[in-house]
């Protein structure tokens, strides 16, 4: 039976709908918040600094990512200097490339250097789990975001580099793996099972929690129930 009670992975909520995010931090199991540039145009955000000040501001006691936006190295270093002064709690999310597909290594090891704590974004193979995780050392906090969700996508199983991704990350214990872009509430006991650190909940899941541990059989007749209950609404008739 699963538990969300027993699981060791946290649970970050994914969002940036601010009412939403103060919502999931009334949740006991949330244990941190991640945003994207992506998430806010579709939350309406109009004032980068003002949306996330306000979050840092509701909820300072666990850790919020925010990602900087811009595409060239030096844009994206002053970008995530300012980010990073924020709060003590911020995790500035950096690409693993930018939109030319260059690696941003170098200004991964240089932030992490200053300790500025980072989250490096839209990891998806091996060889670029390695380099990040070189890049980021030992000294300062940081997370390893694999899109797992993106990679099932294609077709193909995110297990193994999600297992292989801990076998690296272990000789930095500051370095945490986060499970990104999960597809179904199973992706969470799926993360817990192999140790993964961190998953990303969306509020579709968040609300899935409710159905942890749920008796089959009742959930059975619950959805015969409802599709009887939408014909006879819909006026079908044969």
């Amino acid at each position: 039976m699963c538990r969300i009670s027993a699981l060791r992975t946290k649970l970050f909520a994914d969002g940036a709908d601010l009412r939403g995010m103060l919502e999931a931090a009334r949740r006991p199991y949330v244990a941190g918040f991640t945003t994207n540039p992506t998430l806010m145009r579709k939350a309406g955000v109009h004032d980068y600094r003002a949306f996330a000040r306000a979050v840092v501001g509701a909820i300072p006691d666990r850790p919020v990512s925010f990602e900087v936006f811009s595409d060239d190295f030096d844009g994206m270093a002053r970008q995530a200097r300012e980010i990073a002064t924020w709060g003590e709690n911020v995790y500035v999310k950096l690409p693993v490339t930018d939109t030319r597909g260059r690696p941003t290594s170098a200004l991964i090891h240089l932030l992490a250097a200053e300790g500025v704590k980072l989250n490096v974004t839209a990891v998806m193979t091996p060889a670029q789990v390695r380099e990040v995780s070189a890049a980021l050392g030992g000294e300062t906090p940081s997370f390893l975001s694999i899109f797992a969700g993106r990679i099932a996508d294609t077709g193909r199983d995110p297990i193994p580099v999600m297992v292989d991704a801990l076998g690296v990350m272990a000789r930095f214990p500051s370095q945490q793996l986060i499970w990104a872009s999960p597809r179904e509430l199973l992706n969470v006991f799926q993360a817990d099972a192999i140790g993964c650190h961190v998953i990303t909940v969306p509020p579709d899941l968040i609300e899935k929690l409710s159905l942890v541990d749920r008796d089959l059989t009742d959930y059975s007749l619950d959805t015969v129930k409802m599709f009887h209950d939408d014909a006879r609404a819909a006026g079908f008739q044969l």
